[in-house]
């Protein structure tokens, strides 16, 4: 059977490929138009991986904001843990500063991928901050008011202050559904570690606040993001869980020793439909 020329010949395709790029025209337009191609697509690339590092950074110290939150069930001064978490969600804040100064002038949908995972791990934080001291849940409006930066000369985001030219982030809508969605999970942990310390009355008050929540995704619907619907398959486990154990709480509650109060998670099992999570 004929083989085709140069074919399984590596030496000789490499020897016309050097033959065909020294023979190219560097005054060509053709080829100046490719080399500016090249810069931007290279330029656009970098730039895609420092924010794909700046949002790893977000994620790890959302999620140690999100650790440590978890103590105020279990310590005698929650305030202390309360401004330990201000102060961790105040150094996020500046990662997104940096976010922001990479996005400048960019359209933030060409690098949305490379941040999105970052910014819902800080809305999961910051509402779960915001739901322990306030009992309720802090607004898109809220967070993007919070952050607002100065560009200073050497180029990074700073907090805002006097002066300087200011650099603003949006988190979308997008964004602060799905980390609203991730809330749920942390809300039920919360309720199981305030049942372990005795404490009967935060699940009510958690068994309300996830209804209210689920019924809001439930009017979004089919309009939503595709992850939303994946995500309230887990919302519902949540909300069935921790209504469980308050059905457990408010029948047997007197009767449950305060150190087995913990084993109302375990005793009654929450039953879904796989499909139900899919709206």
């Amino acid at each position: 059977m004929n083989r085709r020329e140069g074919e399984g010949c590596p030496r000789r395709n490499a020897d016309a490929g050097q033959d065909r790029d020294a023979s190219a025209d560097p005054s060509s337009p053709v080829i100046a138009a490719f080399k500016v191609f090249q810069q931007e697509l290279d330029t656009k690339h970098d730039k895609y991986e420092r924010l794909v590092k700046i949002s790893r950074d977000v994620t790890i110290e959302s999620k140690r904001t999100i650790f440590l939150l978890h103590r105020v069930t279990s310590v005698p001064n929650a305030e202390d843990i309360l401004n330990e978490a201000d102060v961790k969600l105040d150094a996020v804040r500046q990662k997104i500063g940096q976010i922001a100064e990479e996005l400048r002038g960019e359209d933030i949908f060409q690098f949305h991928r490379a941040f999105t995972a970052g910014i819902q791990e800080y809305v999961e934080a910051v509402s779960f901050l915001h739901y322990i001291r306030h009992r309720n849940l802090i607004s898109l409006e809220e967070i993007n008011a919070s952050l607002v930066f100065m560009r200073t000369e050497q180029g990074s985001a700073e907090a805002l202050q006097p002066g300087g030219q200011v650099l603003t982030f949006q988190v979308t809508p997008s964004d602060y559904l799905l980390g609203v969605a991730d809330l749920t999970g942390e809300l039920m942990r919360m309720c199981i570690s305030s049942v372990g310390n005795g404490d009967i009355d935060t699940p009510f008050q958690l068994s309300q606040f996830l209804r209210q929540i689920h019924d809001g995704f439930s009017y979004i619907g089919n309009t939503g993001p595709y992850e939303v619907s994946k995500k309230l398959h887990t919302l519902r486990q949540s909300l069935g869980k921790v209504e469980d154990a308050c059905y457990a709480l408010r029948v047997r509650g007197s009767e449950i020793p305060k150190h087995m109060l913990a084993d109302v998670f375990s005793s009654r099992t929450t039953l879904l439909d796989p499909e139900e999570g899919v709206v």
